[in-house]
């Protein structure tokens, strides 16, 4: 059992109060790093949860001018583990764990996934990235926490992927939502009928944006029930925020976060129901406790109570991060709107690119799709009417009108993590 009853059905009064003790305890022991001792020296101590404002912002660009031990707030001998996102120019940003941060990162994994669903008797099939990627070790020590055979297969090799699931019958998997459709048809060559030959009955899904319809389409294709989860390598890892059975936002686990949302360009705080910038303060964090931590990512607060009768509050489906949007001759479009409105159309397929290119001194915007042959058996007139009508369609969600290039199956490029969908072609001035 992994039912917390106590903590994650905690009266609200009292789980504010632990906040407050736990920000306060936060700030004393963040002054012990080099980022943290001068922007916390005037603040002694919070009075309330509204006076968290007080506290100074943190970004990823702070982490990344703190490099490599600026933001430690223990002693060195005291750290267990280093984790590090991906960086393409200039430092990376690198986190910290002690013992104890690895005990509560297994804790809130085993947690979130006991409460989708997941038990001791699953066979759990872990197929993300270990390694300084931080997302498939905390859904590794949560598996094991919650005592279920733990498969660290990693990513990739989609044969050798159902091989494992066909006979070690695996129940439980986690997975990014861009594979399990690239596997699915893998699945399709080999012939492997979900219900008969599998034993698939959960997927955790998460790592990058993805629609409910794409959710959908993997619950469809593998008969299971596919839980978004969330997370960040800076608080920790996965985790952080889960579905429960109803599927109705993602409880974030408020003993181990202090969540706000805040407008993205004025900072000020925006009331529960509001999107904005999700700001998360650690509670627990001793290698590296980070104060009103910027993640990008836009969400907005569900404060009614949860059919499951979980007291922690939801955060809905991150639409997209701030940093994810393209700025297509002065409008903003996300990623996500374009894949919301591909996989509404039978006919195309799993895989698709985004290109901004230039074009008179005008931004534009390509899109090239795999056609599905399963389901588009027309002509080439055909297949422009089908180019047509999916440049319609997504002209009246993003309001610029696309380039839109249907291309053959399998033509466009994948990559072992998470999808890169963006390409910039554009003249950089």
């Amino acid at each position: 059992m992994f039912w917390q009853k106590e903590i994650e059905t905690q009266n609200k009064e009292n789980l504010r109060k632990f906040q407050l003790e736990c920000i306060n305890k936060q700030i004393a022991l963040a002054r012990n790093s080099q980022f943290y001792k001068d922007k916390l020296a005037n603040i002694d101590k919070l009075n309330s949860l509204e006076e968290v404002r007080k506290l100074p912002f943190t970004t990823k660009q702070d982490l990344r001018d703190s490099f490599p031990y600026g933001c430690l707030a223990t002693d060195l001998k005291n750290v267990v583990r280093m984790h590090s996102s991906s960086g393409t120019t200039g430092n990376p940003t690198v986190i910290f764990h002690t013992k104890d941060d690895i005990a509560n990162w297994a804790n809130i994994s085993a947690r979130s996934m006991y409460m989708a669903g997941a038990r001791n008797t699953d066979i759990f099939q872990n197929t993300m990235g270990y390694g300084l990627f931080s997302g498939g070790l905390g859904f590794h020590y949560g598996g094991e926490r919650l005592g279920m055979l733990t498969i660290p297969i990693g990513p990739g090799n989609s044969k050798r992927q159902l091989w494992f699931m066909q006979h070690f019958k695996t129940t439980v998997v986690h997975i990014l939502p861009s594979y399990a459709l690239r596997l699915s048809g893998t699945i399709k060559e080999l012939g492997i009928d979900v219900k008969k030959d599998l034993n698939l009955k959960i997927f955790f899904i998460g790592a990058e944006p993805h629609s409910e319809a794409m959710r959908k389409k993997i619950e469809e294709l593998y008969d299971v029930k596919a839980f978004n989860s969330y997370g960040l390598s800076e608080i920790s890892g996965p985790g952080i925020a889960f579905e429960c059975p109803y599927q109705d936002g993602l409880h974030i686990w408020e003993d181990y976060v202090y969540p706000e949302i805040v407008d993205s360009k004025t900072f000020e705080p925006l009331p529960d129901g509001q999107e904005g910038e999700l700001v998360l303060t650690t509670l627990q964090r001793q290698a590296m406790p980070l104060m009103r931590y910027r993640t990008k990512d836009l969400t907005k607060i569900i404060s009614e109570p949860c059919k499951c009768g979980r007291t922690h509050r939801r955060i809905a489906r991150i639409t997209a991060r701030t940093d994810d949007m393209m700025i297509i001759n002065g409008v903003n479009i996300f990623p996500i709107q374009i894949e919301k409105t591909i996989l509404s159309v039978p006919e195309a397929g799993k895989n698709y690119i985004i290109e901004l290119f230039d074009n008179n001194c005008m931004d534009k915007l390509r899109v090239k799709i795999e056609i599905n042959n399963e389901t588009f058996k027309g002509t080439l007139k055909d297949l422009e009417i089908l180019q047509n009508k999916l440049v319609n369609e997504l002209k009246q969600e993003l309001d610029v009108t696309p380039v839109v290039q249907f291309v053959e199956s399998g033509s466009l490029p994948v990559t072992e993590g998470k999808a890169k969908r963006v390409i910039d072609l554009r003249t950089k001035k």
